[in-house]
């Protein structure tokens, strides 16, 4: 008997009877992925997949402390459940007391759904947008400019169970699409993205009449040195920046002075003003078109993640209030060891208060500056001021007087999330975006453009 034949809330429940160890938590992701490909305006691919993935966590008390050890392993068969557990109570034994421990959640009601079959997605889920791709190319074909990229449907069922009591069910929805446009000598490209949670929300006509206007910008090259340049950043270039803020915004490794975060001589920077404008940065699993897992699932422990938190409710948190640092990311371990609350980081990101301005009324308002796409290759260069480094792709334009003249040589950039914060002169409309760099592991973010007075490319690029 396979895996996929056995309902997952009976593997979780009959892993959880397995069980020997003194704790116990099961999570089986039940994975749907449907997927469409093309090239040089013809779709070349498509494909659908399944699978299952299976993680026992097992904790073992002992004089020192609890020990957890964890297994995962996929497309598990019912003679494999049993050595599974096994596995992982070994693990557990085999470990040292772990620094995260806590009592395993209790008292979290029950998913009504937890017993139902896991949701699904298949290539239906293409029904309208495919269509509409293909007229899309036609009118790409027509205008002369070459259409590449992909769209992207995934749909994870999480069933959690432990031997506290919980039965825990998320369906979690995901969808992505990139698209590039260029033209026919390939010295011109442009990008565009979205998330998405159905595809019913994205019009490739409008993403191919955007990507037009920005290749015809191209066809001026302009040459332009490194240097401080007043900066439109879009929401998908803020969205990078935050999630990787978000991502260092640890209350432990805060407290103990090892972050941007950190306040001089001692403690953290909470309270403190981030920024003159009234923007909020916060994550919420309620969010309307951007809904997570409304309770923590955790796979493995590590920084701000732990695998004893597992099943612990979420709620909306206020990372930057109206400009202040209200609150840095915790488990209940770090929590208790730093004496801040409890708040585990959410799986998605929304920064709002900005004024009700598109990107285009910013590029308006513009006397000189320079309207960028999208960053790449963003890594850290130094925790202590979370200055990242990276580079600028498919199109960096040159604004004079209000209006796009020209393209511009790609930059690398130096710069702080944090920084920025503080320095930004203005911030635009809030709107749901794909953030490029990051979107294999976030996706679900909405921010506004913001305007940077001085923002640093550090040095000239070859990037295209």
């Amino acid at each position: 008997m396979s895996a996929r034949s056995t309902k997952p809330h009976e593997v979780v429940e009959r892993a959880l009877e397995l069980s020997r160890a003194d704790g116990c938590v099961v999570i089986a992701d039940e994975q749907s992925t449907a997927n469409l490909r093309w090239a040089g305006n013809t779709l070349t691919t498509n494909g659908v997949t399944r699978g299952r993935t299976l993680t026992v966590i097992a904790t073992v008390d002992g004089r020192e402390g609890t020990a957890s050890g964890v297994v995962s392993r996929a497309a598990v068969t019912a003679d494999e459940l049993e050595p599974l557990v096994r596995a992982a109570e070994a693990a557990a034994r085999g470990a040292g007391p772990a620094e995260d421990a806590q009592p395993l959640v209790t008292g979290v009601a029950p998913s009504p759904e937890f017993t139902e079959a896991p949701a699904e997605t298949s290539s239906a889920v293409f029904a309208d947008f495919a269509p509409a791709l293909g007229e899309a190319f036609a009118r790409a074909r027509a205008g002369g400019r070459e259409l590449y990229g992909f769209a992207n449907h995934e749909l994870v069922s999480t069933y959690l169970g432990t031997s506290t009591g919980l039965r825990l069910r998320h369906d979690q929805p995901n969808g992505t699409l990139e698209l590039n446009a260029k033209s026919p000598d390939r010295t011109r490209s442009a990008w565009a993205g979205r998330s998405t949670r159905d595809f019913k929300d994205v019009d490739p006509a409008a993403l191919d009449a955007e990507l037009a206007v920005r290749l015809g910008w191209a066809r001026r090259r302009i040459e332009l040195p490194a240097g401080r340049y007043e900066t439109l950043l879009p929401p998908t270039a803020v969205a990078d920046l935050l999630i990787y803020q978000l991502w260092s915004a640890s209350g432990r490794d805060a407290t103990e002075g090892r972050t941007v975060f950190s306040k001089p001589g001692g403690g953290t920077r909470l309270g403190e003003r981030l920024t003159e404008l009234p923007l909020t940065l916060r994550s919420d699993p309620h969010e309307p078109g951007l809904e997570s897992a409304p309770f923590v699932i955790a796979h493995s422990s590590g920084g701000d993640q732990s695998v004893f938190d597992n099943g612990l409710p979420l709620r909306s948190t206020q990372w930057v209030d109206a400009g202040e640092l209200r609150h840095l990311t915790t488990t209940r371990h770090s929590a208790a060891l730093t004496g801040l609350p409890t708040a585990p980081a959410g799986d998605n990101l929304i920064l709002d208060g900005g004024e009700d301005r598109s990107l285009e009324e910013m590029v308006a308002s513009t006397r000189r500056g320079l309207l960028l796409t999208c960053l790449w290759y963003i890594r850290e260069v130094d925790p202590a001021t979370l200055l990242l480094t990276g580079l600028t792709r498919d199109g960096v334009y040159l604004v004079e007087d209000g209006e796009v003249v020209g393209e511009v040589n790609n930059f690398r950039f130096n710069e702080s999330p944090v920084g920025l914060l503080g320095r930004a002169s203005e911030a635009g409309r809030t709107e749901k975006t794909l953030p490029r760099e990051w979107s294999d592991w976030f996706t679900k973010a909405a921010m506004p453009a913001l305007r940077v007075p001085d923002f640093n490319m550090s040095s000239v690029s070859q990037g295209v």
